[in-house]
């Protein structure tokens, strides 16, 4: 059953999980800003409106960014300029003390913190660290000639690459991956809740960090940890510890989620368009396009939310203060006016790299560069030691007719398993 997409509920409806971009088409069809008739949401498919949306941050709060409409705001909007009404009820509203949802200059002062820690040469010795996981990981599996990848690979690799750049200790890694590498059936879609995880989902985290960087401020070593443990604000000031790991933690959350997402679609692509894995074969330098064309394609985050703080404009609509705003990076990739045959994936896109699969501004993911030597790393040992990868059609059916099931979220797009066969090689 076709939904009717002027009256569908896109936050509910379950029909549009496995491809949204028919009802994104549609909505840009109409209007680049259109509002959704259920919650009076200003969805926003086109390219140039999402720029203007992300990168004004004196307009466009992030405080709702994680849940949009849900729950409904913890005050009545009035005025012409809400922002001491959003300052006033931040504690109220979901992840407030992350800095997804931190407008500056406290949205700054996390950032900042990160900056010790995603430094040129520790990405370069996590890029090392990756190299020889992937073959790790690899090993696990590859003589079977088959394997569900998400649990098999996508899953402890991406979990591992992020433990290593925080500086887990390597000790703590089986830990890691028994709480935080196998939610169980049922779990809240796109948080980090395993077996062992409370309701928060960033609580087990925020805790392990939190003990960390308290050994490290009593007793200083020589590892990414204390660097983290004694970062200042720009101010020069010392952040409290709590607040050091939540940076940490969010990063921890966004970076495993965001490429595990990547990698399943990327690995998709090679099992369906076997034209696109001889290519890369013959070629291993259009490795990189493949992985911005695999973002563009899907991009791992489906919908993010602003607040509009002051009365504004949004090309031709009118945007009270008070409005919620949703910028579809799914519909925004796939704009026609920036993106020539935009459902196409296409080794030869030469403008790929404008794709808003990390978002845009001073929110854009801090995991993004992480992310992508992670999908150029995996796919280069994945083709080195899988031969003739094909997708399993025993569990996703027949080419020409298959079927394949993605978490039931509006904010995420991620497979939520992708079978694989193959010839081990290598």
């Amino acid at each position: 059953m076709t939904a009717d997409f002027d009256t569908v509920d896109y936050f509910t409806d379950q029909t549009l999980v496995p491809d949204p971009h028919p009802y994104f088409d549609h909505l840009r069809s109409k209007c680049p800003v259109v509002r959704e008739p259920n919650y009076g949401v200003l969805a926003i498919t086109g390219y140039d409106e999402a720029n203007t949306v992300l990168k004004d941050t004196d307009t466009f709060s992030s405080c709702i960014a994680v849940a949009g409409p849900f729950p409904p705001l913890p005050f009545t909007p009035e005025g012409d300029d809400i922002t001491a009404q959003i300052n006033e009820h931040r504690s109220l509203m979901p992840m407030f003390e992350h800095m997804v949802t931190m407008d500056p200059p406290d949205h700054t002062n996390a950032r900042s913190l990160l900056n010790r820690l995603l430094t040129p040469s520790r990405l370069k010795e996590n890029e090392e660290f990756m190299w020889r996981l992937a073959d790790d990981c690899l090993d696990d599996f590859v003589a079977q000639g088959k394997c569900e990848f998400l649990s098999a690979y996508a899953k402890p690799f991406s979990l591992l690459v992020i433990a290593n750049l925080l500086g887990v200790p390597s000790e703590d890694y089986d830990e890691f991956r028994a709480v935080l590498g196998s939610p169980r059936p049922g779990a809240q879609v796109g948080s980090l809740d395993g077996e062992l995880v409370g309701l928060n989902p960033l609580e087990w985290l925020d805790d392990k960090f939190v003990g960390y960087l308290e050994d490290r401020r009593a007793t200083p070593r020589d590892d990414v940890l204390t660097a983290l443990a004694t970062a200042k604000y720009p101010d020069g000031s010392t952040p409290p510890v709590l607040e050091v790991a939540r940076s940490a933690t969010f990063l921890f959350a966004a970076g495993q989620e965001t490429t595990t997402k990547l990698l399943s679609a990327s690995i998709k692509v090679l099992g369906d368009r076997p034209d696109i894995q001889d290519a890369l074969r013959r070629d291993r330098s259009r490795i990189p396009v493949f992985v911005e064309e695999s973002l563009r394609m899907d991009a791992p985050v489906k919908s993010q939310f602003r607040l509009s703080k002051k009365n504004t404009h949004l090309g031709d609509i009118d945007v009270p203060a008070g409005t919620t705003l949703m910028v579809c990076p799914g519909a925004v990739n796939r704009d026609p006016e920036r993106f020539e045959n935009p459902h196409e994936f296409s080794l030869d896109r030469k403008n790929v790299r404008e794709h808003i699969a990390f978002g845009r501004g001073v929110h854009s993911c801090p995991g993004g560069p992480l992310a992508r030597v992670e999908g150029r790393v995996s796919m280069e040992r994945i083709l080195d030691r899988m031969a003739d990868i094909t997708i399993d059609e025993d569990k996703h059916g027949p080419a020409g007719d298959r079927s394949y099931n993605y978490e039931p979220t509006f904010i995420l797009r991620g497979l939520t398993e992708i079978n694989i066969r193959f010839t081990p090689a290598g």
